[in-house]
């Protein structure tokens, strides 16, 4: 029988429920405006609005490549991580007694550790599926990128259809991309939990603050941020 106590259920809650506010948060059209992710994004349409008017597209393949490897990358460590929940569930006596001759030990049963390292699994079960679909839209976003009209005054209406979506895919793909990341910060607030219900709540806290402050008040973000404005103050600036 598992020890699912009052206070894990609230500690649990208050996980799911800074996940969700982190989401509303950045993923709001006002946050959007606002946030370094949101401000990414004018630049991500940016650039396909100036591909059009490059004969040669090795810059921007090569971005793309890398953008691809690096979706790549996370897709194939959550993989790896998801495999190493399955080894902890199949290890569970052995973990259990390591865990409790630890000098901070804890007490749990064998059914509440498979119910957190389950939740731990399905989280990065989750990872994998966005950096998946984050990768495969960056496949779709070369293909468009190589089926690109050169901009000319005859097929101006061509251009701007084709840089509306190739700018929608390319922007889809990094928000997927940044919903993975988001998994993983979480998985490591959500291991809080196998310490105890108490701890889970703290570093999901952490997490969240670590997070906001880079979206809204870390130096890139001010970077960024100033690099917009002085685009709005200047009247010559045609973007």
């Amino acid at each position: 029988m598992s020890n699912f106590s009052l206070l894990d259920g609230i500690a649990f809650a208050a996980f799911l429920l800074a996940w969700l506010l982190y989401h509303r948060i950045v993923e709001t059209k006002i946050a959007r405006e606002l946030s370094l992710n949101g401000m990414m994004d004018r630049y991500r349409v940016r650039w396909i609005e100036r591909l059009h008017d490059r004969t040669e597209r090795i810059f921007d393949t090569q971005v793309m490549a890398g953008l691809q490897n690096g979706t790549a990358f996370f897709a194939s460590t959550s993989l790896f991580a998801f495999g190493g929940t399955l080894a902890l569930l199949r290890a569970a006596d052995d973990v259990l007694k390591i865990f409790g001759d630890l000098p901070l030990g804890f007490d749990t049963s064998r059914a509440m550790w498979e119910i957190k390292v389950t939740g731990l699994a399905v989280i990065f079960v989750y990872a994998f599926f966005k950096f998946a679909w984050s990768y495969r839209l960056f496949n779709y976003a070369a293909i468009l990128i190589g089926a690109s009209p050169n901009y000319s005054p005859e097929n101006t209406p061509e251009t701007d259809r084709h840089t509306k979506a190739l700018a929608a895919v390319v922007t889809d793909a990094g928000r997927q991309f940044n919903r993975g990341q988001r998994a993983f910060f979480f998985a490591l607030a959500y291991v809080g939990w196998f310490i105890s219900p108490v701890v889970l709540m703290i570093t999901t806290a952490a997490s969240l603050y670590a997070m906001l402050h880079r979206q809204f008040r870390s130096a890139s973000h001010a970077a960024v941020r100033e690099l917009v404005l002085s685009e709005k103050e200047d009247p010559n600036f045609v973007g």
